[in-house]
């Protein structure tokens, strides 16, 4: 026992060294070249462009857009790709005993067929394709900018392409879209029924829109601003990039198809009308309460 805890204890004297010289690397790192670091645009600049992308815009075919638009259809060419390679390739091969890659695919696509018919349990075949399709495209277009793919703007200057819903549009774009899947499923199961059951909630692809574009605005501001303030050369920001977009991936997938899926649940439940009740009806149980209680 007393080999076994000197052992230990030798490895978690190494372990706290090896830290503190990682943190001390980095300190001295940063105030060696922090004067080094130059920009030309301040803060707030940063911050204006992160959220408006006006400043900094891209040529496509001759047409100024944001990044944030180019970003959407690399992530839409890769995504359709990848399904169409897994489509050829993987799912004929996919075996009774499941390997890695197939257990995979197979857990992701049960998890959201079974939101779909937890949620919705009358009407849930699209619904779950829906998710799923939704909730593909917030992760890996979420994940997206961490690639750092560099483009050059209009005005000259080198950018990274961020996240295709780090841009306004594309929230609302995304939000305004499941706001009319909810609203089908409403007209398929109840028809002009289900359209009322949708427009009573007509702020939900406001709330849907803007929850997402905030998340995401949030971390990309914490995200520029660490960039901003400590010179991208050093390990602290990167960490902080990778931290805060893995959770914002996660959260916001996750936050987008269970809404989606309750509301959509909710408006396609068949109407049960209520059964009428006459009068003789309501007068022969008034005499049969009056019995019982004169009985007792």
């Amino acid at each position: 026992m007393t080999k076994e805890k000197h052992k230990i204890k030798k490895k978690t004297v190494i372990a706290v060294a090896v830290w503190l010289l990682v943190a001390a690397a980095l300190i001295v790192g940063i105030i060696l070249t922090d004067p080094l670091y130059e920009t030309d645009e301040s803060v707030s600049e940063v911050m204006e462009d992160a959220v408006l992308h006006e400043a900094n815009q891209v040529d496509l075919f001759g047409l100024a857009v944001n990044p944030a638009l180019i970003s959407g259809f690399v992530v839409t060419a890769i995504l359709l790709v990848a399904a169409l390679l897994i489509r050829i390739f993987a799912i004929p091969r996919f075996k009774r005993v499941p390997g890695k890659f197939q257990l995979v695919v197979e857990s992701a696509v049960g998890w959201f067929e079974k939101l779909a018919r937890t949620n919705s349990p009358h009407r849930n075949s699209f619904l779950g394709a829906y998710i799923f399709a939704a909730g593909v495209y917030i992760f890996f277009g979420t994940l997206f900018e961490l690639i750092g793919i560099p483009v050059m703007a209009i005005s000259g200057v080198s950018l990274s392409l961020p996240a295709p819903l780090a841009d306004i549009n594309g929230a609302i774009a995304l939000g305004c879209l499941s706001y009319l899947v909810i609203l089908s499923g409403g007209v398929v199961s109840n028809g002009l029924r289900g359209v009322g059951r949708t427009l009573k909630d007509f702020s939900l692809p406001i709330s849907m829109s803007f929850r997402l574009f905030g998340a995401l605005l949030s971390g990309l501001l914490v995200t520029e601003l660490v960039y901003y303030y400590l010179a991208l050369s050093f390990v602290l920001p990167v960490i902080v990039g990778v931290l805060f977009t893995l959770m914002h991936a996660l959260i916001q997938t996750y936050v987008l198809v269970m809404l989606t899926s309750m509301f959509y649940g909710e408006v396609s439940e068949p109407h049960v009308p209520k059964q009428k009740v006459g009068r003789s009806a309501v007068k022969h149980k008034k005499q049969n309460f009056a019995k019982e209680v004169n009985h007792e």
